[in-house]
């Protein structure tokens, strides 16, 4: 049962990181801005979210 929680968790993390990277690559450099976050650093955000999900 452990196991299959496991999964689940990273499972979880996978979703969050996609969904993040998703969203947030679809926001013009304008908007981006308006949160502070660069082109570049979408995807180290992404991870940062993927890591408490």
């Amino acid at each position: 049962m452990l196991l299959w929680g496991f999964f689940a968790k990273q499972i979880r993390r996978w979703h969050a990181y996609r969904r993040t990277l998703a969203e947030l690559s679809q926001l013009d450099d304008r908007t981006l801005a308006d949160i502070n976050v660069s082109r570049g650093e979408i995807v180290s955000v992404a991870r940062r979210a993927a890591a408490v999900a």
